[in-house]
């Protein structure tokens, strides 16, 4: 699913990226990789998320969002 599809409070891991080269870079050097864990914080009515990575939240807007491929996060007991 994309991560914009995600719901809020639910944790996700990041399958893959289709972005722009650059973009991709920084996601990764913020560290946003692919098996990352990131937990949904909220959703903006027009498609943008705010985002929990590695203790920083971070606010991406709707076309990074829905090029971020993610799938839920297995629970740890």
């Amino acid at each position: 699913m994309q991560l914009n599809e995600g719901e809020t409070g639910k944790k996700y891991e990041v399958q893959e990226m289709h972005l722009a080269l650059e973009t991709e870079r920084r996601l990764e050097a913020l560290g946003m990789t692919c098996r990352t864990v990131i937990a949904m914080m909220n959703k903006k009515r027009h498609g943008a998320v705010i985002v929990k990575v590695r203790g920083t939240r971070f606010a991406l807007g709707k076309n990074i969002a829905e090029n971020i491929q993610v799938k839920e996060a297995p629970v740890h007991e």
